[in-house]
């Protein structure tokens, strides 16, 4: 299920190539030869505007994988930033160190090899944004947990709010093989959208990125 015209997705990362650069390149070939999920380029540049929007410094991702969503954090916070990244595998932090070296945005790096939310709990104080990204039954938690530590005026940003498709019921989307996935991730929409403090929406790149900005 295309959510965006394919002639309108060529266009688009066609912009997007301004920004080609070796290392970037070679994560995207990465992520392409083995299968991996990221967020594309064009989600990434939209992180980096956001971020670059309301001057974040500190940002904590739940889900990191090899540092790219962290590539374009890193471009918006500056060497003096704080990004904390989290996965469970030790080789995705060393191809993470590796990468965002060689792209000159390691140093507001700080890699936490263990569980998001684990994390997440042991890394005290407030967010600029805390950007989501994990298995999609952990969202509603995920968000609970972020809710409150985002600071007025920062953001809670969430990966994959359209899940293909799969979201709007319609019967061309692909068959969802992880039980209650979906159902996870229309819950945790819904708490977004619902909450007082926020104000949100689903942008339709990719996979549909929601952005909610903390208003009280």
């Amino acid at each position: 299920m295309d959510l965006v015209h394919p002639a309108v997705d060529r266009y688009l990362n066609e912009l997007a190539s301004r920004d080609d650069e070796a290392v970037l390149l070679e994560m995207e070939q990465l992520a392409q030869e083995n299968r991996f999920p990221i967020i594309g380029r064009l989600s990434g540049q939209l992180l980096e505007l956001l971020a670059r929007s309301i001057n974040a410094n500190r940002i904590f991702e739940m889900g990191s994988g090899y540092g790219y969503s962290a590539y374009w954090f890193s471009r918006a916070t500056g060497p003096d930033g704080e990004i904390h990244l989290t996965d469970t595998h030790a080789d995705n932090e060393k191809k993470a160190t590796d990468f965002l070296t060689r792209a000159g945005l390691h140093d507001p790096v700080q890699f936490h090899v263990q569980g998001a939310l684990e994390a997440f709990d042991e890394v005290e104080g407030d967010f600029d944004i805390v950007y989501c990204d994990i298995d999609k039954d952990g969202y509603p938690e995920a968000w609970e947990r972020a809710r409150s530590r985002v600071r007025v005026g920062g953001m809670f940003i969430c990966d994959n709010m359209l899940w293909f498709g799969r979201v709007t019921g319609d019967p061309a989307a692909p068959e969802d093989s992880r039980s209650g996935w979906t159902e996870a991730i229309m819950a945790t929409t819904q708490a977004i959208i619902g909450d007082p403090s926020y104000r949100s929406i689903i942008v339709p790149l990719r996979d549909g990125v929601i952005v909610a900005l903390r208003v009280a």
